[in-house]
Order: structure tokens, then C-alpha cells, then sequence
């Protein structure tokens, strides 16, 4: 599955391309469903986090599937390994495409994460840095002395040495992160901001599509900018003649 997505995120000519994920961060079923049918198959990959997850539950996941589109998982695991392992177990059971964990779990988390998804390489399995909501004051706030990029380096290289597939980094640090765990370990950035945007304000370390597809980011995940346009399609597409 991951050598699959790896080669399917391939331009005509053999070079990498940035796909695009659109966060269905809405309250009700009925809303995303109305999303995935507007912005399908110009958008065929779709995050599901707590917001419509803790709503509709696995029906969210099967809903996105049923049309033909894959899911993003963003539950952002951080428990016990044991439990740690048993979401993972569950995600998989739903066919997800990528799921995430917190790296400050830790290496006995990330560990039975890897193992609870065993051979089948699906989902994918990336381990979240620091959250793009977070500048170095929010980091100094609970201990984090460490500057905010020595932090995402370290949290990369353990999340590596786990088995994890890739991670979840702000823009920022995407050159940082493929300089120090090369071409094949996935990066996928939230806190994308596009150009016509006016949703800056939760966000501290954002970059546009370009930007992020031009430092190497495999996956961009962008929500408001499209779900909350008057034309979610016309947006998300503005957001694609954007990436190479």
C-alpha cells in the first residue's frame, strides 16, 4: 500500500506531486456529505477529525469510502501503548488510508502502533510533531524549551526509527525534515493557507499550496478556505492549478 501511494503521487513525468486533502471539519454527516459530493473526484482524499468523528463516528469514514474517496484518520493518538495500539487496529479495520499519533507519546507508543498495524502497510502511520497552532511561546508555556525546529528534528528522527511512515510538520519545517530523513519518509502540512485565505487567525505557522508542495510536502490538508467558500469546488481547484 505505501510503495502503491508513493507511486500513484507521481506527476506525468515522474516528478513528485503534492496532493491535496480537504478537512471535512464540519458538525454533521449531512455537511460533509454534501462536501465529498461537490468537491469529488477533483478532491479524492478527505480528513475526518474529532469534530465529525465524535459526531458520526465510523459512519463519517464509511460515507467517504462509499463514494470513492480515501480517508484521512485525524485522531491524533496520545494514550497508553496498549490503547494506542488498539485505535490503530480499529482504523485499519475501517480501511483508512493514513492515521496519525502524537510523537510526544513516545518510542513505546509509536512502537505498538507499528506493530498493531503489522504487515498489511495500511494505514499509512504518521507521528505529529508540534501542532501548527503552536509558537515557541505556546512550547515555553509547558516546558518545551527546546527551539520549536530542534523539536519537529528530534520528534522526526524518533517517529523514523519507530516505523512510522512519515509525519505531520508545519510548512516550515518541511526542507528540515526531508535534509534529515530523506526523499521517502512521508510529510504531509496542515496550517496550509492559501492566497485568497482570510483564516490566518488560529494558525501560527502556516505557508501556502506552492510553498509547501515546492519544499517537498507529499500531502497538504486545507479546510476552511475551501469548506466555508461560497464555491468549495472553485476553491479547492484554484488550490490544485496551484501545485506543479
Amino acid at each position: 500500500m505505501t510503495a502503491l501511494k508513493r507511486r500513484d503521487n507521481r506527476g506525468a513525468h515522474g516528478a513528485k506531486r503534492t496532493r491535496l486533502i480537504v478537512a471535512l471539519d464540519v458538525d454533521t454527516l449531512t455537511k460533509a456529505g454534501r462536501l465529498v459530493g461537490a468537491l469529488y473526484p477533483d478532491v479524492s482524499i478527505f480528513k475526518i477529525g474529532s469534530q465529525l468523528f465524535t459526531k458520526s463516528g465510523p459512519a463519517s469514514v464509511a460515507m467517504v469510502r462509499e463514494r470513492g474517496a480515501e480517508v484521512f484518520l485525524d485522531l491524533k493518538f496520545h494514550d497508553i501503548p496498549n490503547t494506542v495500539a488498539g485505535a490503530v487496529r480499529q482504523a485499519s479495520s475501517m480501511g483508512v488510508m493514513i492515521t496519525n499519533i502524537h510523537a510526544l507519546g513516545g518510542k513505546a507508543m509509536m512502537e505498538s502502533a507499528f506493530q498493531a498495524r503489522g504487515r498489511r502497510k495500511t494505514p499509512l502511520l504518521l507521528a505529529v510533531t508540534i501542532l501548527t497552532s503552536m509558537d515557541q511561546k505556546e512550547l515555553d508555556s509547558i516546558g518545551v524549551t527546546r527551539g520549536s525546529r530542534a523539536q519537529v528534528k528530534k520528534l522526526a528522527l524518533l517517529a523514523q526509527d519507530c516505523g512510522m511512515d512519515g509525519v505531520v510538520c508545519s510548512g516550515q519545517e518541511i526542507g528540515m525534515i526531508r535534509n534529515v530523513c530523506g526523499k521517502d519518509f512521508i510529510v504531509l502540512t496542515p496550517g496550509i493557507r492559501p492566497a485568497f485565505s482570510a483564516f490566518n487567525q488560529d494558525q501560527k505557522r502556516v505557508v501556502t499550496p506552492r510553498q509547501a508542495s515546492d519544499e517537498g510536502a507529499d500531502y497538504i490538508v486545507v479546510g476552511r478556505p475551501v469548506t466555508e467558500s461560497k464555491d468549495p469546488l472553485k476553491a479547492a481547484r484554484n488550490i490544485l492549478l496551484d501545485l506543479p
